[in-house]
Formats: structure tokens, sequence, C-alpha cells
């Protein structure tokens, strides 16, 4: 089970590999503005405050998870194909609104599976995880060199091609075991906790903090005159660091306890933010800026997803996961990448690197007044047996 699970991750990641890093180069490469770049990027994470819930809906009353994941990625690869019909703002807002509504299907029930299969090594979902940041550097850093060969436009066919793979890959994941649950407790309920609450909040302003690095990283380091290929290895650096927290957060969950290293998290990503801002040019601070995504989102995701799987039990599982998803990377992601796009115009890049380190900051305030360590049900020790299979 260990690598089905682990090839799905590897794809699912590798098709983000190929398109984040570049996919703002290749917006402007089509004449569009930093305002237009900011909205058509909006789209994609604005479609995960609905979607996610949908489709966590459909799969928490069907049972049917790894359908879901089944039919939201073939979909999705369809969707996107419709690019090569035309390029237009209004095209491409209406491919990329459909696209991701599909997308957005697949990782939330992806997440829950994997967890559900997991069971009580929970902690070991970052030993999985981690395969999906190997599949971001593979695709990261083989793609800037062909794209100083061939143009921006060999982004499409490959991406569709990942695409494909993600697919595939899900056809070789079963469904998991369906185990009782007893617990009556409404969704609602669980919402109202402020815990919850307060969880969701540091989600929604972490995301919404990243905005100005998802959208315009890559323009902000080319204007500045890094190659493809420098921009290529800069993400594949950050994304190196966040495999190697992956390697130990199934030691450093139980050890440290959620509180602490969501705390960690944020006060890093917000200093990470202002070295970007302040220091382009300064190719040591970016290098170390970059191994700061350990913190902004290894250490975060993996202490978000467990919080998560913690709160959200039995048939509330996928509903939670796709919140987690829509509130952060949705409503959060959308929001942080249509302001930095007029802030980009208005107030520069700096400016809008150091906003992003305040809403990052603001984040770890909320985390210190709700966020509290909940005592941990098991240990790692069976691990490499479960994860054998």
């Amino acid at each position: 089970m260990y690598w089905r699970l682990s090839g799905f991750y590897l794809f699912y990641f590798a098709a983000l590999g190929s398109f984040w890093p570049y996919w703002g180069l290749y917006l402007k490469s089509l004449d569009f503005n930093e305002a237009e770049i900011g909205e058509l990027v909006a789209i994609i994470m604005a479609t995960k405050i609905i979607a996610p819930n949908l489709w966590g809906w459909i799969a928490d009353h069907t049972g049917r998870r790894m359908r879901v994941v089944r039919i939201g990625s073939l979909l999705a690869a369809f969707a996107f194909a419709g690019i090569y019909l035309g390029t237009g703002y209004w095209w491409l807002a209406l491919v990329m609104l459909v696209y991701s509504f599909f997308w957005n299907a697949s990782l939330p029930q992806f997440e829950a599976t994997t967890m559900s299969h997991l069971g009580d090594d929970s902690h070991s979902y970052s030993m999985i995880r981690l395969w999906g940041s190997v599949g971001f550097i593979a695709a990261v850093v083989a793609l800037g060199p062909v794209l100083e060969n061939y143009g921006e436009g060999i982004i499409v066919p490959v991406f569709l091609m990942l695409l494909a793979g993600i697919w595939l890959c899900s056809l070789f994941v079963p469904e998991p075991d369906a185990h009782p649950h007893h617990e009556h407790v409404s969704i609602m309920h669980v919402l109202r906790r402020p815990e919850v609450i307060g969880l969701f909040v540091v989600c929604f302003l972490l995301q919404a903090s990243h905005g100005p690095y998802y959208t315009f990283y890559s323009i902000y380091l080319e204007e500045s005159g890094y190659s493809y290929s420098a921009i290529g290895q800069l993400w594949a650096l950050g994304v190196a660091a966040e495999i190697i927290v992956f390697l130990f957060m199934h030691r450093l969950l139980p050890h440290f306890g959620v509180r602490f290293l969501m705390l960690l998290s944020l006060v890093m990503t917000a200093v990470r933010w202002v070295l970007i801002g302040w220091f382009v040019d300064n190719t040591a601070l970016l290098i170390f800026s970059q191994i700061l995504h350990a913190a902004s989102f290894g250490i975060f995701h993996a202490v978000a997803i467990s919080m998560v799987h913690r709160y959200f039990t039995g048939r509330h599982q996928g509903r939670g996961q796709a919140l987690y998803s829509s509130l952060s990377f949705g409503a959060g992601g959308a929001l942080g990448s249509y302001v930095s796009g007029y802030l980009w115009l208005d107030m520069g890049p700096v400016m809008t690197f150091t906003l992003a380190g305040f809403t990052s900051a603001v984040a770890a305030l909320v985390a210190w007044r709700f966020i509290r360590d909940f005592k941990e049900k098991t240990t790692v020790s069976d691990q490499k047996e479960r994860l054998g299979n």
C-alpha cells in the first residue's frame, strides 16, 4: 500500500511542480499584466472554497472516496485541454474555473483515504507525502532548462501528461476499509469548537500570506535577472527542505507537539516573506529563505493535517479535509493571489512581500491564543509494519 499511495502523491505534486512555478511566466508570455495574472490565479484558488466541500459531501455520503478522486482527476485533464482552443482572458478564466473545480475533488479525498489506510499510525503520513515533494522537485528542476529551449508554451503538454499520470495512479489505490464509528456528533458541533475555529483562521491567514509567492515569485526572480534554470533550482531547494522535514515529522510531532511546531512554522514564514521581499538580490539570503519552506509548508501542513484528522473523525473525515483545503488553499489562497496582483502594481514587490510577512505574524498571534496540544493516542513503533503492505 505504501508505494500505491506514494505514487499518487509523486504524480500529483509533479504536476504542481510543472504548474505553479511557471504558470505566472506563461501568463506573462501571453501579455497579461500583473492584475490579470493575479485574477486568473485567484480563480484557481477560489474554486477550492466550494468544490472540495461539494466533493467531500459526496464522498462522505457514498463512502466512495477513491471513485471521487478518479472522476475528478480524469475530468480535470479533459477540462485543462481546453486551453488549446484559445488563450484570451475570458476563455482562460473559464478553462481555469472548470479545470480547478474537478482538480479540487482529488487531494482532500485522497488525504482522507491515506489517513484511513494508515489508521492508528497517522504519524507515518509524512513518510508517504514526501514522495509528493520528490515529484515536485523532479518536475520543477527538469522543466526550467526545457522552458529556456522551447519557451513557456511547453508547460501545457507537460502538465497534461502529468494529469494523466495522476488518474492512472488513482486506479491502483483501493477504497479503504469502512470502520464503524458510533459517535453521533454533528459536524456543526465540531465546527463550533474554539480550537477548530482557531485552526481554520490560522490556515486561512497563512495561505493568504502565500499569495505573492505562488503568483509572482518566479516573475520577481526573472525580473531580478535570474534564469529559468536558477528559478527552478530555487523552487526545488525549498521542496528539498520540505522533504527533510517530512522524513522526521513522525518523530517531531509526538516530541514537540502541534502547538510549538505550528508557532515555529508561522514565525519562520513571516521571516521568509520579508527576506524574499527585501533581499532578492542577495543570493545567500534568497537560498536561506527557500530553506524556510520546510517551515512555511512542510511543518505547517503536517501539523494541520494531523489536527484535522484528530478533530474530524468517522464520517466527517472527508469534509474535514475538504474544509481545510477550501478555507486555506481556497479562500486564503484566492484572497492572497487577488490582492497581491493589485499590491504589486500599486506598492511594488517589496511591500507586497512585507505585508505577507505581517499576515503570517497575525496568524502566529491567533495560534498562540487558540491552538493547544492534544494527547497523542499512539506511537510510531508499528509504522514500518503498516507501511510495508
